[in-house]
């Protein structure tokens, strides 16, 4: 199982701070698959899949792009921009 956390509006969209899933393939294929899923949940007026656009994504500890492979036994942690100084 792949475990996916959410932090701040991607918690706020996705309704949940994490969840597990069975997936294997690219993180680009995931962030298609959850933003067509999850389209009735929003986070100041944005639906998951607007969220995800303005994420930045962490596999394991380490900033990854889209074409990150992900499989049973990895964390990604979904983080939106934070606000503050």
């Amino acid at each position: 199982m792949l475990t996916i956390r959410y932090f701040a509006a991607a918690r706020a969209a996705r309704g949940q701070s994490s969840e597990q899933v069975d997936y294997a393939g690219s993180l680009g294929g995931l962030v298609a698959a959850l933003g067509t899923t999850y389209t009735d949940r929003t986070a100041g007026g944005m639906t998951l899949a607007q969220v995800f656009e303005r994420c930045s994504f962490l596999l394991n500890g380490a900033r990854v792009d889209l074409d990150a492979q992900l499989g049973p036994g990895d964390r990604l942690d979904v983080l939106p921009p934070f606000a503050g100084g």
